[in-house]
């Protein structure tokens, strides 16, 4: 995977995660992989669902420690 930015959004409650998500995948190139990190519970549904009506692809999600983690590849 070409990750070119990481998010850090722990802590952070809905709907801040997808807000900032957005800001950063506007900052990098088509094809290339934003990776997030949340600790918001209802950020995987979201994520996933923001993702995919904005026609990214949503990699690989796994959780770590409490700490949710997302690759999204920029459409």
């Amino acid at each position: 995977m070409n990750i070119v930015k990481v998010l850090d959004a722990k802590g952070l409650a809905c709907p801040m995660p997808i807000v900032k998500t957005k800001k950063a995948i506007n900052e990098i190139g088509s094809g290339e992989v934003l990776e997030i990190h949340t600790t918001d519970k209802g950020a995987k549904n979201d994520l996933s669902a923001w993702a995919k009506s904005g026609g990214h692809e949503l990699l690989k999600f796994e959780e770590e420690n409490g700490i949710l983690k997302f690759w999204i590849k920029k459409g």
